[in-house]
């Protein structure tokens, strides 16, 4: 199953024979103070820094979050797609949870977005489905409802079950285009939430075959030496069948763990892509000589 997205001049494809899809994470104001004060006063200048580090580090899409407290939302996401769209030509994944900001977002944007999220809540299903459907768009859908974020995979299965059958049957959202969260928590909360999350992508895989994604640097969260963990995680994930993640596209670390699991999982062709990205990787380290140079 392949999950298409599209900026105004290119498309990208999410799939499990497909490379893992890295979703550049950013673009995000939270725990981020300088650069929500520079929203509130309109000021986009960081975007294009996190977008171009972001670029260069191996990013597929870029999630956009324009939340920041104080400020208006709507506004800022119109501003930050328009920009972003002048900056690169890679999709976009538009982050919020106020239906409003995601319908002006997807209202600007040029393409087929990725929409970030739904939950299994009812209200939630009825206000976002028909904005996917209306505006062509994919969507990631999380398996919590009113009730709870369920620890049991089983129970996480279940919601996902009730998300795609509303989105397909009620909506007319094909299911190629639900890409399914099986939500990822800090180990530092219990070293057993991980062991969960691959469960969960097991059992999705074998019921559903739909594209996976979830928020990488929520696994390492409070924790020492998080690049570690996160260049660990991500390969069992994906064998477990993630096919894309919302991840820190700057970390070469966790970048590299991915493109190493595409390359022993046989999606990367006689290595081309893992060789051309070590040979672009050496063209930047500067030789003896140079460093030698006053």
């Amino acid at each position: 199953m392949e999950t298409v997205l599209r900026s105004a001049s290119r498309e990208v494809v999410i799939g499990p024979e497909r490379p893992f899809c890295i979703i550049g994470e950013r673009i995000n104001p939270t725990g981020r103070k300088i650069f929500q004060e520079q929203l509130r006063r309109g000021d986009l200048s960081r975007i294009s820094i996190d977008v171009a580090a972001q670029v260069a580090g191996g990013a597929m899409v870029l999630d956009v979050n324009m939340g920041a407290p104080l400020a208006d939302e709507a506004e800022l996401m119109v501003a930050a797609v328009t920009l972003i769209q002048g900056l690169t030509d890679l999709p976009l994944c538009l982050d919020s949870s106020i239906v409003s900001v995601l319908e002006a977002g997807l209202a600007a944007y040029q393409g087929k977005a990725l929409v970030n999220s739904v939950t299994a809540e009812d209200d939630r299903l009825a206000a976002i489905l028909p904005l996917v459907k209306r505006h062509g768009a994919a969507v990631i859908a999380l398996p919590n409802d009113e009730e709870e974020i369920p620890a049991d995979p089983v129970r996480r299965l279940e919601l996902a079950r009730k998300i795609i059958s509303v989105a397909t049957g009620r909506y007319g959202i094909p299911i190629e285009d639900i890409v399914i969260d099986p939500l990822a928590m800090p180990i530092g909360a219990d070293t057993s939430l991980v062991a969960r999350t691959l469960d969960t992508l097991e059992l999705l895989r074998a019921e559903f075959g739909v594209n996976t994604t979830l928020g990488a640097s929520n696994v390492s969260f409070g924790m020492p030496e998080r690049e570690a963990l996160g260049a660990a995680f991500l390969p069992m994930a994906i064998r477990c069948g993630l096919t894309s993640a919302i991840m820190d596209a700057r970390a070469p670390r966790i970048v590299r763990s991915v493109q190493a699991a595409d390359l022993l999982l046989d999606r990367d062709p006689w290595g081309a892509a893992w060789i051309a990205a070590h040979r672009a990787s050496q063209a930047t380290v500067p030789t003896a000589a140079t460093q030698a140079m006053p």
